[in-house]
């Protein structure tokens, strides 16, 4: 017992004595540094940073996930990073993220978001997908929504989106087997952004595991399609998928299997969380400010399509008309946007903005503080699809997808789905939130702490 006590209180002292020793390297150093405490060792302000990215305010720290890191806040840096990819900045993700994803497109350094684009997310490819959009979602609706009186958004929009991105990439459509990778998804996503502690009990470790059974489960998928492919080259199936395996890069090289697992654990995870946050409050603002829901269901386009027959679907052109709801969804992306920034790392000293960055830094680019700020978006905390319209807000002020080479490649995907569902659910339903002033948690994506209940009043 003495000696297990002498040793927690050797542990403390020491632990005191390297957090202040911590804490001089930024007092001691370069002047100009960017401003900000260092934290704990290897803790740094990783957890103050996590707590009030839930209240949706990451914006203001200088050491996270273990790395020195200088936030940048405001078009001017945003524009400074997309524009230096490569050259002042490269890609950086978090350890736990790029073990989950080692040659994804999300984890990569070196991959080249091209041929994503050529792949599947050009609009030849995406113009094909919009029938199939169409009816998967008239069918969602139809089954899940109506003769309900209330719903709540979070679930079923998460349930609706994860299936339709299985239709589309993979053209796995049984719901069984969908909800089981769902499960396996959804382990994977408390996981991305944390400590990569792997022992038991922490997100991290069961990340891992469910992300080893999603691989299992995909490998046996994409051999079977690139056995096909090698007897059949032109596969009725032209899914993302299928794009994958048949696009070369730049070199005539084909994706590795690894590759494919990588990236379509990737694009699965992005093509429905990301596009879930934006629709599930979507709905939420348009319940708050009706009168642009008035404007959105009065809408020439919106009555044009009113008299399609029962079975003529939405055309692609259609979907480019669509200008004030897109501007709409916008503006719910400003407000709560998905993504609350991304990394960059330093691959040389330099100055920027009057403080010095020194090479190995990281740099986290936030969206949420530059989205709410009044030099951008006057009286941010408003909602207002006016700001999108016109010339559109200042460059670089808004950035849901990121920018520069590393943009989202599935920015048009998203688009397309976005709207679909829009138009689709205000031509059935208006609604009305059930549980006004719900609470708003960012863990690690935007969520409403109940799953923002409505209630439906059909057309």
């Amino acid at each position: 017992m003495i000696f297990i006590s002498f040793f927690l209180g050797f542990l403390l002292v020491t632990i005191i004595v390297c957090f202040f020793f911590y804490q001089s390297k930024v007092q001691n150093g370069s002047s100009t540094l960017p401003p900000g405490s260092l934290g704990w060792p290897v803790l740094g302000e990783t957890l103050e940073f996590l707590g009030t990215a839930r209240n949706g305010m990451p914006d203001k720290f200088t050491s996270l996930i273990g790395k020195q890191t200088a936030v940048s806040c405001g078009a001017e840096g945003n524009k400074f990073l997309f524009s230096n990819e490569n050259k002042a900045v490269v890609i950086w993700w978090p350890t736990s993220l790029q073990n989950l994803f080692p040659s994804s497109i999300m984890a990569s350094t070196s991959h080249d978001t091209k041929r994503m684009r050529k792949a599947f997310f050009k609009p030849e490819s995406l113009s094909r997908c919009v029938g199939t959009m169409d009816d998967v979602t008239k069918q969602y609706l139809q089954m899940e929504w109506e003769n309900r009186r209330e719903v709540k958004v979070f679930p079923m929009v998460k349930n609706y989106t994860f299936s339709l991105a299985c239709s589309l990439f993979t053209s796995i459509e049984d719901p069984i087997y969908i909800s089981k990778l769902a499960t396996d998804f959804n382990v994977v996503l408390k996981g991305i952004i944390s400590f990569p502690l792997n022992f038991l009990g922490t997100h991290y470790y069961q990340a891992i595991r469910a992300t080893d059974q999603l691989r299992k489960e995909l490998r046996v998928l994409i051999e079977q399609r690139r056995e096909a492919l090698s007897e059949r080259p032109s596969s009725p199936k032209h899914d993302l998928l299928w794009c994958m395996l048949k696009t070369a890069d730049e070199n005539g090289q084909l994706m590795t299997v690894n590759e494919v697992l990588d990236n379509m654990l990737a694009l699965l995870m992005g093509g429905h969380d990301t596009t879930r946050c934006a629709l599930t409050f979507l709905m939420k603002y348009l319940a708050e400010v009706p009168h642009v829901y008035d404007e959105i269901f009065k809408g020439k386009l919106f009555w044009n399509s009113l008299t399609k027959g029962p079975n003529e679907l939405l055309t692609w052109e259609d979907m480019q008309k669509m200008r004030y709801s897109w501007a709409t969804a916008n503006e719910a992306m400003r407000l709560a946007p998905a993504v609350q920034g991304n990394f960059r790392k330093a691959l040389s000293d330099f100055t920027y903005a009057g403080f010095h960055i020194p090479k190995g830094w990281t740099l986290y680019w936030s969206v949420n503080s530059t989205h709410m700020n009044p030099d951008y978006f006057l009286e941010p905390e408003k909602f207002d699809p006016s700001r999108f319209q016109g010339n559109g807000p200042t460059p670089f002020a808004f950035i849901p997808f990121g920018g520069g080479p590393r943009m989202c490649p599935g920015k048009e995907y998203a688009r397309l789905e976005i709207l679909m569902f829009l138009h689709n659910v205000v031509k059935k339903f208006k609604w009305e939130s059930a549980f006004p002033n719900e609470m708003l948690k960012v863990d690690p994506l935007p969520t409403p702490a109940e799953g923002l209940p409505i209630l439906l009043h059909p057309h």
